[in-house]
């Protein structure tokens, strides 16, 4: 398993290396009291309306409140880069969209980018500043897998493959990033999409903290080549996994 921390010479994360989650929400506090609970979280004001999300003190997530209450409310994985307009542009040359360019966050951060690839799924990219990424990761409580359920998982793989090549096939890639068929889990209808994973002990108890905080279960229990899977959602509607290893 990688590191728990980012890279120790303190550039922060490679390129193509999910390096850090946040949840766009109606109601912050709300999901400060769900997360809090689930995951043992504590929280500190980060910029805007945005909170970092600690555990032991280290950044492991941030959750923020949408601008606007017709977008969704989702959990979205950032991919680290050195230069997240010029990865933009590969982005956009391979078949995928620029949805929010490169913008700065808070002071001296980092800048980040929305974008899609090719089927329409959404990610993010993340220029590191002061801000490196996570903390922590693969730990219970923390980020643990990146999963992205696409209709033609082949054309995914070639996109992302030449798109983060060495993340994910280098000599010291160890990713924690795959790729599935939507109807391996969901309906068939589904579009493709992200889902982020974060590490609990047990995936049965998990699940009925998050129905008594009034989440609910998306998918039961699944067994995956990574752990034990289950996909739920917060009581605002956000989607996310819990895995089990």
């Amino acid at each position: 398993m990688a590191e728990n921390r980012a890279s120790t010479n303190g550039t922060g994360y490679p390129e193509g290396v999910p390096c850090w989650v946040d949840a766009q929400l109606s109601d912050v506090a709300a999901g400060k009291r769900f997360y809090g609970e689930l995951f043992g979280w504590d929280f500190e004001e980060a910029y805007d309306s945005t909170v970092w999300a600690l555990l032991g003190g280290d950044r492991v997530a941030a959750l923020a409140r949408k601008p606007d209450g017709r977008l969704p409310t989702v959990w979205t994985v950032y991919f680290a880069t050195p230069d997240a307009r010029a990865l933009g542009e590969r982005i956009r040359a391979a078949g995928g969209q620029v949805v929010i360019p490169r913008v700065r966050m808070g002071t001296g951060l980092g800048a980040a980018a929305l974008v899609t690839d090719p089927e329409g799924a959404v990610f993010a990219l993340w220029e590191a500043g002061s801000h490196q990424g996570f903390g922590r990761r693969h730990e219970t409580g923390t980020f643990a897998w990146a999963q992205l359920y696409a209709r033609d998982t082949e054309a995914a793989n070639a996109f992302y493959g030449e798109l983060f090549a060495d993340a994910l096939f280098g000599p010291e890639a160890r990713p924690d990033f795959g790729r599935a068929a939507v109807s391996e889990v969901f309906p068939a209808m589904m579009p493709p999409h992200f889902v982020v994973h974060f590490r609990v002990d047990s995936c049965a108890q998990t699940l009925g903290t998050v129905n008594r905080l009034g989440g609910r279960v998306q998918v039961p229990p699944f067994e995956t080549s990574y752990g034990t899977v289950a996909v739920v959602t917060d009581d605002q509607g956000a989607s996310f996994a819990v895995l089990e290893r």
